[in-house]
C-alpha cells in the first residue's frame, strides 16, 4: 500500500495566517502548533485520498455490489450464523 506522504522528508518553515484569538488560546495552553497542523493536514489528506480513490473505482464497486445483489455474498452458502 502507498503511503500518503514520506514521513522522514525534512522539515520546512512554513508563514500561515491564523485566528489571533485562537493562536493565543492554543499557545496559552502549550498546543504544539507545527504538531497539531501536521495532523490535521494528514487527516485531510488521508480523507482526500479515500475520497479519490473511491471515485475511481466507483465502477467496480458498482459492479461488485451488483453481483452480490443478484447472486449473494461469496461463501455464504458456508456460513453457520
Amino acid at each position: 500500500m502507498d503511503t500518503l506522504f514520506d514521513a522522514d522528508a525534512p522539515k520546512k518553515p512554513t508563514n500561515l495566517s491564523v485566528n489571533s484569538d485562537l493562536l493565543s488560546k492554543s499557545r496559552a495552553l502549550d498546543i504544539n502548533l507545527s504538531a497539531t497542523l501536521e495532523q490535521a493536514l494528514q487527516a485531510k489528506l488521508a480523507q482526500a485520498s479515500a475520497e479519490n480513490w473511491r471515485k475511481d473505482n466507483r465502477k467496480a464497486i458498482k459492479a461488485y455490489n451488483d453481483f452480490v445483489e443478484e447472486n449473494g455474498c461469496f461463501g455464504t452458502e458456508y456460513q453457520e450464523f
